[in-house]
């Protein structure tokens, strides 16, 4: 029996070993299918020093407004075969599910959009308006030559999108239960705390950075940041990191780093964070270096005429009334957001960055068929 357009693709892209900064050959395979149906492809190419190049594309079909388009990322991240049971970059069918790495996160959702499109688009060849694709190898490593330039390039171009659909896993359960229309911040944090080292004998002769570490970082993770919002879970410290690096039980060493992940609501930014952080170092008493790095402020996509599109086609094909959230990691949604009106709706993410990750093909099915209801009653 001859397999879905759907699945058909998702398999040909999980075959492609795309981990970052090699798309191995997904964008030739997404680009292809794109020609097939009248797309025109513009091949995207960014460089930045201390990154890696990273090839991205953009396709667009129609004229005019409204302009509707797709965004996802055909990179992955790695997987280790001697712990899969399947060969992760088979594409193998088991049991009704396909398995392997990208299954999940995000090729598939790639390959219903691209095939939801053909299918509109036979059925209506001449809508009214435009439709796009927005494809990054750049999501799960530094997102800086990715979506993020895309984004710039339209710009120049004066390509301006109205509505956009982030294909992530956004189902916790099954498919229908979610639609995300915002995302929690993401700051990571590295201190450095100085001391002196030293023989354990002689302590006095030491300053033991250790204790201090241990008190700074039990400064912050003791802290309750808030209590949610409406469409937020509360912001939540994770330390997860304390290394020394000392191989000698009898040494007190000069350096202790830590390291901590806070996931926080739109009732904190970036720089009250790190205010707040400094403060409770700082009651310590001891030099420290903090690093940090961010992935991006919370936002939130207030719901309205797009998202509740969205739902309605969702609920029409699950038979299920998806609630909208704001859980989970990072996406490149925290980029499109400050450009246009920005939903995330995909599969289900349980398996993501898992070993045999795997999704149901009944899933790709109705997933598909969501997508092409979803171009259907936009373009009405």
């Amino acid at each position: 029996m001859k397999n879905s357009k759907e699945i058909d693709i998702a398999q040909k892209l999980i075959r492609c070993k795309s981990i970052a900064p090699k798309d191995g050959g997904t964008l030739r395979i997404v680009e292809k299918e794109c020609k097939a149906m009248g797309f025109k492809c513009t091949k995207l190419r960014f460089s930045e020093k201390g990154f890696d190049t990273i090839n991205n594309l953009y396709a667009e079909i129609g004229n005019g407004k409204p302009h509707f388009s797709f965004a996802g990322h055909v990179d992955i991240v790695p997987a280790d075969k001697k712990e899969w049971k399947v060969d992760p970059f088979e594409g193998k069918i088991k049991n009704n599910f396909l398995i392997g790495r990208g299954a999940c996160d995000m090729k598939s959702a790639i390959a219903c959009f691209l095939s939801a499109a053909k299918n509109y688009l036979g059925e209506n060849k001449n809508f009214k308006g435009k439709i796009s694709i927005i494809i990054t190898g750049d999501e799960e490593t530094y997102a800086v030559n990715g979506t993020k330039k895309i984004l710039i390039w339209l710009k120049k171009k004066k390509i301006k999108i109205d509505n956009c659909l982030v294909g992530e896993p956004t189902n916790l359960k099954v498919l229908g239960d979610q639609i995300k229309i915002g995302r929690r911040g993401g700051f990571n944090g590295t201190v450095e705390v100085q001391g002196k080292a030293g023989h354990s004998a002689w302590p006095s002769r030491t300053i033991n950075p250790i204790p201090a570490l241990m008190k700074m970082l039990n400064n912050i993770d003791k802290k309750i940041l808030d209590k949610g919002t409406k469409h937020f879970q509360p912001s939540i410290i994770s330390i997860t990191s304390i290394d020394v690096g000392n191989e000698a039980l009898n040494v007190i060493p000069a350096k202790a780093r830590g390291s901590f992940n806070i996931r926080f609501n739109p009732r904190h930014t970036i720089k009250s964070l790190t205010k707040w952080i400094k403060k409770e170092f700082n009651k310590v008493g001891f030099k420290y270096k903090l690093e940090t790095y961010v992935s991006g402020n919370a936002f939130l996509t207030k719901p309205g005429k797009f998202s509740e599109l969205i739902k309605k086609c969702v609920k029409k094909i699950t038979r299920r009334n998806p609630k909208y959230a704001t859980d989970g990691g990072t996406s490149d949604a925290r980029f499109i957001k400050d450009y246009t009106n920005v939903v995330e709706f995909g599969l289900v993410g349980k398996t993501m960055h898992t070993n045999d990750e795997r999704v149901s093909l009944k899933n790709l099915k109705d997933l598909t068929k969501i997508y092409k209801l979803v171009l259907e009653e936009y373009f009405k």
